[in-house]
């Protein structure tokens, strides 16, 4: 069995489109008409340009392998350019390639991936969720609205979710790290503590920022939020300024969760043997594939650490997400975005059940893509699938941050 043809589908979820303006998808077919779906998460490049990256991975290192040869084809993409280093890109690219290797082999043995990789060690995934507008919330005045933020949370704890992410703390801009105002400060305690009072205990409440802020800010924000007992501080500062990162995880006493714009396991290692997280949050169509975060969850098991899979993305990398959850046995939790687009695109093949994801047992990633779906969604926008702001910080008129793909307005 060899890895035969490629085909490349960036669909753009229908409004609100949490998940991003779009999704880039794979479709991978064997000589052997075994066809597996991975999904890539890149967003420094536009679609098209990414469509040339994905094609030039496949048809460089991997068409015409065996897809068992996971290893040898990582390998391969790791090394190109004579750099055996991470890639954003081009790790983006062989992610979700990966994830499809992993589908078809699964379809061919007849068996769900996780059996492949280590076995059943969750019989159900633990699933939280963003707080997102209900009915009748008004969409602009939504993320800068602790009560509706809090009405949202107890609807959340209703359908059985027992942790809940919210980011009410100003703006990601591409100026680098600012100190917060204090009106963001403010801002978010109320959050925290709407949000607790409304679920009590019954739910975590996971504090994200995207590492907008200086180490001091990171500081100032993370010790007013302390009191409500989050159970994660999330990329308080750059990722990649890990001194800086276990800075702030001793100062603020609560876990430093982070990884979303992480690849390899050589990014995360120094996190972990800096002591500056102890949530791993990896977007496997992004940070190397199912194999590659299997071996940055080991390497998270020797340092105590936990997995918590990102996913601001469609649903082909959560079931991907899905796969991994199952087989490791420091899982925390996974990141779920429920909606009708999300559901229908997969056929309700893999679904929340009271806040919790039973492990699925269809063969491959244990889904069914609706390929014409996909197609009848085609992307036509010009923005990437997240984007910063350019304007900084606004310390006179406050702060409302709708993250890096706002809803888009009637």
């Amino acid at each position: 069995m060899k890895l035969a043809d490629l085909d490349i589908i960036v669909t753009a979820p229908p409004a609100p489109g949490w998940g991003g303006r779009y999704w880039i998808l794979v479709k991978v077919t064997t000589d052997t008409g075994i066809t597996g779906w991975g999904e890539c998460y890149a967003a420094s490049v536009g679609p098209e340009a990414m469509r040339a990256v994905i094609a030039d991975v496949f048809e460089r290192h991997m068409a015409g392998e065996n897809p068992e040869n996971i290893e040898l084809m990582f390998r391969r993409v790791y090394s190109s350019g004579f750099t055996q280093r991470p890639d954003l890109t081009v790790m983006g690219a062989f992610s979700g390639l990966e994830i499809a290797c992993w589908d078809i082999l699964g379809k061919d043995r007849d068996r769900p991936v996780h059996a492949l990789i280590g076995g059943r060690m969750n019989d159900r995934v633990r699933a939280y969720t963003y707080l997102y507008p209900l009915p009748g919330h008004p969409l602009a005045d939504f993320w800068t609205s602790p009560e509706m933020a809090a009405e949202a949370a107890a609807d959340c704890v209703a359908r059985g979710y027992t942790a809940v992410k919210f980011d009410p703390a100003g703006p990601y801009t591409m100026r680098g790290g600012h100190m917060p105002a204090m009106s963001d400060i403010t801002q978010s305690v109320a959050f925290c503590a709407a949000i607790r009072e409304a679920v009590g205990d019954r739910a975590d409440l996971l504090f994200g920022t995207h590492g907008q802020f200086t180490t001091a800010g990171a500081i100032r924000l993370g010790q007013a939020i302390a009191p409500y007992a989050p159970l994660w501080y999330e990329e308080p500062v750059p990722p990649d300024n890990v001194a800086q990162m276990a800075q702030v995880a001793g100062a603020v006493g609560i876990p430093i969760a982070t990884g979303e714009r992480l690849t390899t396991k050589a990014e995360f290692a120094p996190l972990l043997r800096a002591g500056a997280a102890t949530i791993l949050q990896p977007a496997l169509g992004r940070s190397g594939g199912i194999w590659e975060t299997k071996k940055i969850a080991a390497m998270a098991e020797v340092y105590n650490a936990q997995m918590a899979p990102h996913l601001y993305a469609g649903p082909v990398e959560w079931a991907a997400n899905v796969q991994f959850a199952v087989s490791i046995p420091n899982l925390l939790m996974a990141e779920t975005i429920e909606t009708p687009f999300h559901d229908r695109l997969i056929k309700s093949s893999i679904r929340v059940e009271e806040g919790f994801i039973p492990a699925p047992e269809a063969p491959g990633l244990g889904i069914e893509v609706d390929e014409d779906l996909a197609r009848a969604h085609p992307y036509t926008g010009t923005g990437l699938h997240l984007q910063m702001q350019e304007d900084p910080c606004d310390y006179v008129n406050g702060n409302a941050f709708e993250g890096g793909a706002p809803a888009p307005r009637d």
